[in-house]
């Protein structure tokens, strides 16, 4: 159990659930057999014989059963046939139960589970085998869910025989009965032994409720611990730099804009570090706020730093703000405004002058406002007064990178995280459970929508010669367009080279990702159609005369941002890229998006990398090019991402299809999921009112001296490993 499904304790294997139910069917009358499905018949064995096969070295009952209305046959292989021989005699009768499978044109059951009748079995007893719910465990190989069942029922017997002594409940009484929900013992005995769908019904409700709790009180007393430690409040001072920044503003912040800023402000002011999180539709105008947020640092006399996941959005963050502040970005340069800063650029491939430069100017707090890659946590990065940190994208830095740079303050900086995949709000409050969230939802005017269709190319080759078309009228049109690729295209000697690809409108079939949907055999299967292969056949084919351009992120720095640049400046029709342009870059006269091979990004993905279009005055195109047939999941995830510009709704749809990962621990490191009976989606009530009952106890006894128990949990659910990772936010 320990080696094959990480089961160390007791503890362990009460909390390893049945993944679901069989039930063994209504009583099925032998002329109504469904095939392929759990049946329980009743009737007698009209005969029963012994085969051999394999010259001898095998052998096979089979009994025939019949209940008048037709015949059945049951079939037993192995040692076991002669025990059952001896027990299903002609004329007994029985209740049978198994899958319904054919053989010979002739129905059977394989192997059935059966209870003998006597001949004044009341019918009460018939109805009980039927009706019984048999738990089916998540098992391996070396370990059947039948053995699992087997154990769990010799422990649930022991713990019942010393009155279950030992187990630490950790929900309070009083919270218990007000939620009206049964004691743990009885919620272990009916998850594991339900009688009826209703005694699972009432043990989930209870075991839900134990993990939204013990997890929120976790995060509820992370809160707490943060609001302790000290900051230097950061306000700004009038008529200072976000002042100043604010009058030379084109147009209005939108009144969303507004409000988070508002929020931010408020908590810059405390004497507590800051901990909150931006969700901003892709578009909304985050990096304006975060900026607002930045200036007021830098009035305050802190010195302001974000982070950007990758050096193409660093450099583009660097742009956009020093263009955004104008000569305010030129402190204590010829020109500069006299109330001004510098904004450095640190990343890891500037030339060796430059970057000594960037460094003295955030040593000697001349740089208010620096942007850089993980360049930044370096140890020779020093600050002279690091106030508030800002990271772009949370998902993509690690929290031992985060950890790293908020030490470089005096005192613990504010941190702001910022994220452009919408984040159901229950999954907020147990991934970011320890930020407090903000919500940026109202697109700033002028905006334009974005039209998105999915290109099925294999079964309308046509569909896709028009997508070319319709990149060519875009472009003609005085706009410009990406085509987004999975993969490079130069990997090395000995991986799979990619067969010809049917960018120009040849058919080639495709099998699912990671044979996930299927679609075609596994010879049909072809490597992801790659960047360097697509932009050469649409420049000599259905693009030719356009200017086709290719990026990706094994290309040198300085190579990538003069595609970027030439891009943005447009002296470039066609991006071919990879997901390097996912995030952040912006380029309004960009119209049109091709993502070919859709189906192997992730709905989230899609919807960020849809959102690099339509963000100037000119309407948006995103067309989805797969091949895969119209009733696969993959196809199913790709209309759905072509329905709605929702990002928290397709943020719901992605989380239903994958599953949450370890809500505490990264789910890359292996670790089991902490979450085993709650579903961040479908438990979204759960969460929010465990998350209120569990921050008013923490308020109240915030060591839970008061509730022993509580702790217990706690330190189960948080091994060092967790402790840790919460630790460090």
């Amino acid at each position: 159990m320990a080696e094959h499904l990480g089961l160390h304790t007791v503890g362990d294997l009460l909390h390893h659930y049945p993944r679901r139910y069989a039930e063994r069917g209504e009583l099925t009358r032998l002329a109504e057999l469904p095939l392929d499905e759990h049946v329980t018949v009743v009737a007698r064995v009209h005969d029963a014989r012994v085969h051999k096969f394999n010259h001898g070295r095998g052998q096979r009952l089979e009994v025939t059963l019949t209940d008048g209305s037709g015949r059945l046959q049951l079939v037993f292989f192995g040692r076991s046939v002669h025990y059952h021989q001896r027990q299903l005699l002609p004329g007994k009768r029985g209740m049978f139960a198994g899958k319904v499978g054919v053989f010979n044109r002739k129905l059977q059951l394989s192997h059935p589970d059966y209870k003998l009748l006597d001949e004044d079995s009341d019918a009460e007893t018939v109805e009980r085998f039927a009706g019984a719910l048999l738990p089916l465990y998540p098992a391996c190989k070396q370990l059947s869910s039948w053995n699992i069942e087997q154990s769990v029922a010799t422990l649930l017997g022991a713990l019942e025989a010393t009155g279950w002594r030992g187990l630490a409940d950790p929900l309070p009484e009083r919270l218990r009965e007000q939620r009206g929900l049964i004691a743990l013992p009885e919620a272990f005995e009916k998850i594991h032994r339900p009688r009826s769908k209703a005694d699972i019904a009432e043990a989930r409700a209870r075991l839900k409720w134990d993990e939204a709790f013990v997890l929120q009180t976790a995060l509820a007393r992370r809160r707490a611990k943060e609001t302790e430690l000290p900051a230097v409040p950061r306000r700004p001072r009038p008529g200072g730099l976000l002042e100043a920044f604010d009058e030379r503003l084109p147009f209005t912040l939108t009144e969303g804009q507004r409000q988070v800023s508002g929020e931010i402000f408020a908590d810059l002011a405390t004497e507590h570090p800051m901990h909150r999180l931006l969700q901003g539709e892709v578009g909304s105008g985050k990096t304006m706020v975060a900026l607002r947020a930045m200036l007021a640092t830098v009035d305050a006399g802190g010195q302001a730093a974000m982070l950007a996941p990758t050096e193409v959005l660093a450099q583009q963050h660097h742009r956009s703000i020093t263009e955004m502040m104008g000569e305010l970005a030129e402190g204590g340069m010829l020109g500069g405004a006299e109330q001004g800063t510098k904004v450095v650029l640190l990343t890891g491939s500037m030339g060796a002058a430059a970057r000594r430069r960037a460094l003295l100017d955030l040593a000697t707090g001349e740089a208010g406002i620096v942007v850089g890659t993980h360049a930044l946590i370096e140890d020779k990065v020093t600050f002279h007064d690091l106030g508030l940190v800002v990271v772009d994208e949370q998902h993509r830095f690690g929290v031992e990178q985060r950890d790293a740079l908020r030490s470089k303050g005096k005192q613990p900086p504010h941190l702001l995280v910022m994220t452009a995949t919408p984040i159901p709000r229950t999954v907020a409050m147990t991934v970011f459970g320890d930020l407090e969230t903000s919500v940026l939802d109202q697109l700033p005017a002028g905006r334009s929508p974005i039209a998105t269709h999915v290109v099925p190319a294999k079964d309308k080759p046509h569909f896709l010669a028009r997508a070319w078309e319709r990149v060519r009228e875009e472009a003609e049109a005085g706009h410009q367009a990406y085509v987004v690729c999975p993969r490079i295209g130069d990997e090395e000697e000995g991986q799979q080279p990619a067969k010809r690809s049917r960018a120009a409108g040849e058919s080639l079939p495709q099998g699912g990702e990671d044979g996930e949907d299927g679609g075609a055999d596994a010879e049909e299967k072809r490597p992801p159609l790659a960047v360097l292969d697509v932009a050469a056949q649409l420049a000599a084919g259905p693009l030719a005369g356009l200017r086709v351009e290719p990026l990706h992120g094994r290309m040198p720095p300085e190579a990538k941002d003069e595609v970027m640049r030439r891009f943005a400046a447009g002296e470039v029709d066609v991006l071919v890229a990879t997901t390097v342009i996912e995030v952040g870059v912006n380029v309004p006269n960009a119209t049109g998006m091709v993502i070919m091979d859709a189906d192997r990004f992730g709905v989230s993905q899609l919807h960020q990398l849809r959102g690099r279009v339509g963000r100037g005055s000119a309407p948006g195109l995103c067309l989805l090019v797969t091949d895969m047939p119209p009733q696969s999941p993959a196809r199913g995830r790709l209309e759905a991402v072509a329905a709605t510009l929702d990002g928290f709704e397709l943020s719901r749809i992605d989380l239903e299809q994958r599953r949450e990962g370890d809500v505490l621990g990264q789910a890359q490191s292996g670790v089991r999921s902490s979450l085993r009976m709650l579903a961040v989606i479908e438990d979204e009530e759960i969460i929010a009112e465990a998350r209120d009952e569990a921050t008013a106890l923490v308020a109240a006894d915030p060591e839970l001296t008061g509730h022993p128990e509580l702790r217990t949990a706690l330190d189960a659910l948080l091994d060092a490993e967790r402790e840790e990772y919460l630790d460090k936010g």
